[in-house]
């Protein structure tokens, strides 16, 4: 069963500020690969939702690694998907939030 994706405006506005880095930095070639392997993951993940590592046992909150620097972040309630954010693994794991 597939579920019903939902984005939270958190991980929509952090999904934008990367889209328009890469773009600025890399082109608009890396940032459309990005949108793939995101739409692709998140796609999998509706299918799949326990593939994910569990990072918040109390909450349900799962991680998953898109690419090495960015990690998204969800959550399933009923039968919906939500992504909670994405995270730069670059950063300090004590700013994750959700």
């Amino acid at each position: 069963m597939t579920l019903e994706i939902f984005w939270t405006k958190r991980a929509d506005k952090k999904l934008g500020k990367i889209c328009d880095y890469l773009n600025k930095d890399y082109g608009e070639n890396s940032s459309n690969k990005f949108k793939t392997r995101i739409n692709q993951i998140v796609n999998l993940l509706a299918d799949f939702p326990d593939i994910g590592t569990l990072e918040v046992k109390e909450r349900n909150i799962r991680g998953f690694i898109v690419v090495k620097q960015i990690s998204l972040f969800y959550k399933v309630r009923d039968n919906n998907l939500i992504i909670l954010n994405l995270f730069d693994n670059r950063q300090n794991p004590d700013k994750k939030k959700f």
